[in-house]
């Protein structure tokens, strides 16, 4: 006897949001990216349309991470080149886009200048065609000069600019507007706080299709089953015409994975835990296969074991036979 499905039909669907702009867009990328666009919730192809998959961003830091050793091996002496890093990413671990995170411009690190943080980025864009995501480091009056230096050094590139919090975020969005950029909205797991700050965004002339939301997630074991029903809630609200919360997700999933000690303990410590060089970028990859079924539209990842799976999964997902 056969089974029918009843299926779902929503009113709406999340928004679209271009990353990068090739030379007839006015930059210098080989191609832009659209994430965003789904009618229905993710990977339920029988009951809308999933237009646009998922993409992967590496992430490079400006100055040599103190990450885990595991990781920092498998990446090798290129993270001492941001630009040789980004260019690996993509050409080796086939990178959608590259997520560089300025933490040099740190006040109590390598204090790195706007210009010398300017000036790492467009070595990155001249290392690599693909769009690129950049993130302050952290410290609110540090990161307003690092980004309006950034954003005025790359105008015409639509980099995808972060982060715009609920208590700062005017200096931001100026700077996305002044560059034809796009930002990122960051919310603490809080659906009312991540409409409002939409809202501000928008009454200040930035458009609503350049605007992705980071709802700022956790780790696999460290309160990701909240972050999925967050996330759920925000592509449900979308899907049934919330304007103010249908703007594509982005997710620091490597960030997030890596603080795990389950992903970093050495094996002597925990030996029942297994293979540590097996066990971090697992942790990554299972971190990231549950925040794509909640609505992520970009992961920001480490590993490039877990960006092969990751990628695989999406594959195999996207799939409507």
């Amino acid at each position: 006897m056969a089974v029918q499905l009843l299926k779902e039909r929503y009113a709406s669907q999340v928004g679209t949001v271009v990353l990068g702009a090739t030379k007839e867009q006015g930059g210098t990328r080989s191609v832009s990216i659209t994430v965003g666009g789904e009618s229905a919730l993710p990977f339920q192809h029988y009951e809308g349309s999933i237009p646009n998959r998922p993409i992967i961003a590496m992430e490079v830091v400006d100055v040599e991470p103190n990450w885990p050793a595991p990781l920092k091996s498998v990446l090798g002496d290129v993270v001492k080149d941001p630009a040789l890093w980004a260019k690996k990413c993509v050409d080796e671990w086939d990178a959608d886009v590259i997520y560089v995170k300025l933490e040099g411009a740190d006040p109590d690190g390598a204090n790195k200048s706007p210009e010398e943080c300017a000036k790492v980025v467009k070595d990155i864009l001249a290392a690599v065609s693909v769009p690129l995501i950049v993130v302050g480091c952290g410290d609110v009056e540090k990161d307003h000069d690092v980004m309006a230096k950034v954003a005025e050094d790359a105008a015409g590139e639509n980099l995808l600019l972060g982060v715009a919090e609920q208590e700062d975020y005017k200096s931001l969005v100026a700077a996305c507007l002044g560059g034809g950029h796009s930002i990122i909205a960051r919310s603490p797991l809080d659906i009312n706080i991540c409409k409002q700050l939409n809202i501000l965004i928008t009454e200040m002339n930035m458009p609503a299709d350049r605007i992705v939301i980071d709802p700022m997630i956790a780790g696999l074991g460290y309160g990701i089953e909240y972050v999925y029903s967050i996330m759920e809630r925000g592509r449900m609200g979308a899907l049934q015409g919330d304007k103010m919360l249908a703007m594509p997700m982005i997710c620091t999933v490597g960030f997030e994975s890596w603080r795990a000690k389950e992903a970093w303990a050495s094996e002597e410590d925990f030996p029942q835990w297994g293979i540590q060089a097996e066990r971090g970028p697992a942790w990554e990859a299972m971190t990231a296969a549950a925040l794509i079924q909640g609505g992520a539209d970009i992961l920001c990842m480490r590993h490039p074991q877990a960006v092969k799976a990751t990628k695989k999964n999406i594959e195999q997902l996207m799939k409507t036979k």
